[in-house]
């Protein structure tokens, strides 16, 4: 979950800005946490307080109306501030960044695909956005608990979700020429090469960054897969709680002591 919070504020500053350079800085004042954090401790506090994921994501939605990054995506706006909260058939990359606290707090592959699609639900109820949000939830399950190689996930992402993952040149290549993917379909198959290529969580986040596109979101993506398969150096983990408040804190907390009791 740390690693997806991680990714989300590195790729903060670049959602819509410059284009990132290979050489940056993970941290500075221009970052901050945006709606992938927001919406990712909902889930995380809806698991571990035993409520609904629609009465979470509206609760921590509506206490952050406005984060980083232009706010929440237009579809998200419209049914956060609709009269009955109906989902919106939605096949965003929301669904699948939001879904990592599923990945490590059930530890049955059966739960881990159910929760992540009631998780999905609520707002992003097309099947295209269900299968993202299992597929992470069920990668970062792979990774952590049944200790799958890397190349291992990537069949079994094929097999199972049909995702063929892009080569990491061409998705690059889209990044620099101004392509911005919101969808599962785009998003889950890049950040999760993203992950394969690496060779450290930190690599990870600089890689899912340098694809410019929704560098928030893929680098969220990418660090919630990768904190299930390295170790976050102490450091990084310390310089994004800086950025947090007191109240995502404190369901951070919860979920560290907790998880694995689920």
């Amino acid at each position: 979950m740390i690693g997806a919070i991680i990714g989300d504020i590195v790729g903060s500053r670049f959602e819509f800005g410059e284009a990132p350079k290979r050489d940056f800085e993970l941290f500075t004042d221009e970052c901050s946490f945006t709606d992938d954090t927001v919406c990712t401790i909902a889930i995380a506090d809806a698991v571990l307080n035993r409520r609904t994921y629609r009465d979470a994501l509206l609760d921590w939605c509506h206490r952050y109306p406005n984060p980083m990054g232009g706010g929440y995506g237009s579809m998200f706006l419209q049914w956060l501030n609709s009269p009955d909260h109906e989902p919106m058939n939605s096949y965003g990359n929301g669904a699948a960044m939001r879904v990592s606290p599923i990945g490590w707090l059930f530890t049955e592959w059966e739960d881990v695909v159910a929760e992540a699609r009631k998780s999905a639900e609520p707002t992003h109820n097309h099947p295209e956005g269900i299968k993202g949000a299992e597929c992470i939830a069920e990668v970062i399950h792979w990774l952590k608990y049944m200790r799958f190689t890397k190349s291992e996930v990537e069949c079994k992402v094929k097999k199972f979700y049909g995702y063929e993952l892009p080569r990491l040149r061409d998705i690059m290549k889209l990044g620099a020429e101004g392509h911005f993917d919101s969808t599962c379909q785009e998003t889950v198959p890049m950040a999760l090469r993203c992950f394969i290529n690496s060779n450290s969580f930190e690599d990870t986040i600089r890689i899912a960054v340098l694809c410019d596109g929704d560098t928030d979101t893929k680098a969220c993506i990418a660090g919630a897969v990768a904190e299930a398969y390295y170790q976050i150096p102490y450091e990084i983990i310390d310089r994004a709680m800086v950025y947090l408040p007191t109240d995502m804190l404190n369901i951070l907390d919860q979920f560290y002591s907790d998880k694995h009791i689920i």
